[in-house]
């Protein structure tokens, strides 16, 4: 593996560290703070290809590696989680289930629009009695005529009350358990779905979050993604995808924290010198410059084995897990830095505190991780 970036890939970092400094992060704290979701900078982040990921050109996208991906979540994590979040959700875990899974049809109908930010997407999965279980799923599909028939409903869908089209996990076959969910992409024109926002949230506040409810909500057969039975399988490898980008979002947290941490400490003065002077200051900084490091390279492997096409479940829990808990630790130091100041809005720190704590519970809790990666090294599993 080399580690050096290509010119290909620093260009794209560069382009996106200039856009988040000018667009985004000028904006990061109005909208934090009045829960607006930001839908004039995703629409032109679309405009200038940053929504096409890894997407093949031929269907709209950027045709990105794996690493390119990366970096571009890195840099939008850098300057705000809520917009690192819905990019997540629209590139992860819409653009590419429909891309892995995706008829032809589906393929073309979809993705130019979602490469582009023309519509948004979601993923809905989790349910209220169905977390970390994600066979649990209460929501059903019944064949009806010329189409499906969702009852059920799901909660905390980011993007849920914005997004177009819903990629929808319901219980085809409930007598087969597992091997009976199936995928759906439903719009959100669909009669019979609607949808709340989900508020007081203690982060992503520009975030849309929703509960999605489905009364005889009916959609065409040509609705389902994959095939009949196939959506627990489609479920599992779209969080593979996913938590790549909450693991490489997070280490653009820990490198804010960094960067807001060390210009303080340089500013601010006690005992007639900068606090950056300080040995425990210094031994805070190191730490989150460790993380952060090692955080990256994590999200760097799992990434480069994306690139070849091999399975990456261990090593992209690994980053996920490791990455998201470095944030938060990074976050904590980063207010203990900036002391009193640290716990008021007046400094983004706090912000990242809790725009990161979420990372260790969504697209699978950091002990879901542990589990994964038990598994993995005892070859025995903690939950069926």
């Amino acid at each position: 593996m080399d580690f050096d970036l290509t010119d290909e890939q620093k260009l794209i970092k560069e382009t996106v560290r200039r856009f988040a400094d000018e667009e985004i992060i000028p904006h990061a704290r109005d909208n934090d703070v009045h829960g607006r979701f930001p839908a004039d900078i995703i629409a032109k982040m679309g405009a200038i290809g940053l929504l096409g990921g890894v997407v093949p050109e031929r269907y709209g996208g950027s045709g990105l590696d794996f690493i390119a991906d990366a970096v571009i979540f890195e840099e939008i994590g850098r300057a705000c989680s809520s917009v690192r979040t819905i990019v997540s959700v629209q590139v992860s875990l819409a653009e590419l289930s429909i891309l892995t899974w995706g008829s032809e049809g589906q393929k073309t109908r979809f993705l130019p629009g979602l490469c582009k930010g023309e519509i948004l997407g979601a993923f809905a999965l989790t349910e209220p009695h169905a977390g970390s279980d994600a066979a649990g799923i209460r929501t059903t599909a019944i064949k009806k005529g010329g189409g499906w028939l969702l009852n059920g409903s799901k909660t905390w869908i980011s993007t849920g009350n914005r997004a177009d089209i819903s990629i929808v996990f319901a219980k085809t076959s409930p007598e087969a358990g597992a091997k009976g969910i199936s995928a759906f992409i439903v719009g959100k024109d669909s009669p019979g779905f609607t949808s709340t926002e989900i508020k007081g949230k203690m982060g992503l506040r520009s975030a849309d979050t929703a509960s999605l409810f489905f009364h005889d909500c009916l959609v065409p057969e040509d609705a389902m993604l994959g095939k009949p039975g196939d959506g627990l399988k489609i479920a599992l490898a779209s969080l593979d995808n996913g938590r790549y980008g909450v693991a490489a979002g997070c280490v653009g947290i820990i490198q804010a924290c960094i960067d807001a941490s060390v210009k303080y400490a340089k500013e601010r003065e006690q005992f007639g010198r900068p606090i950056a002077g300080f040995q425990l200051v210094q031994d805070m900084i190191a730490r989150m410059h460790v993380d952060a490091e090692a955080a990256r390279l994590l999200v760097y492997r799992a990434g480069h084995l994306k690139n070849k096409g091999v399975r990456n479940t261990l090593e992209t829990s690994v980053a996920k897990y490791f990455a998201s808990e470095a944030a938060v630790r990074a976050a904590t130091d980063a207010i203990q830095v900036h002391g009193g100041y640290g716990y008021s809005d007046e400094y983004p720190v706090e912000r990242y505190l809790r725009d990161a704590k979420v990372a260790t519970i969504y697209e699978g809790t950091s002990q879901i991780q542990k589990l994964i990666i038990g598994e993995h090294l005892t070859g025995i599993k903690a939950f069926v």
